[in-house]
């Protein structure tokens, strides 16, 4: 179970069965002191992580180990509220001998089966991505 605490102002802290907290607030003008990622954030980031340790997983065992990994994640919400998320864009950026068609294979598998997170949005938002080698 994960545990949501209301700290002050707009602040709260999570706290899941690992027990680590994610700590969130709002901007100044919303009644927030600004001292933590928003909600929103926190979501998208917990979609790149879960993406990423999936692609990861996957292209260590075939011993291709990227030198470099991130994931970028560009989003486009509904102007009204709830301003749901509409799309979300993930960009693997890459370096490393790590051929092409293993990493595609990852984000394919990561994306349609793997990751819970891109699998519970691909039903309210659409998930697009691409992949890039520096």
């Amino acid at each position: 179970m994960l545990t949501v605490r209301f700290v002050g102002g707009m602040e709260f802290v999570g706290r899941g069965a690992s027990g680590h907290d994610v700590v969130m607030d709002a901007n100044e003008a919303s009644g927030g002191r600004n001292s933590a990622a928003r909600p929103v954030e926190t979501l998208l980031a917990a979609l790149g992580a879960c993406t990423g340790m999936d692609v990861v997983s996957i292209l260590r065992k075939s011993r291709d180990v990227p030198t470099s990994f991130r994931i970028e994640v560009a989003d486009e919400r509904a102007t009204e509220y709830p301003q749901i998320l509409k799309k979300i864009h993930l960009t693997y950026i890459m370096s490393g001998e790590v051929p092409r068609e293993r990493v595609e294979k990852a984000i394919g598998l990561s994306l349609a089966k793997y990751c819970p997170i891109a699998n519970s949005l691909a039903g309210v938002a659409e998930i697009t991505h691409e992949l890039r080698f520096e």
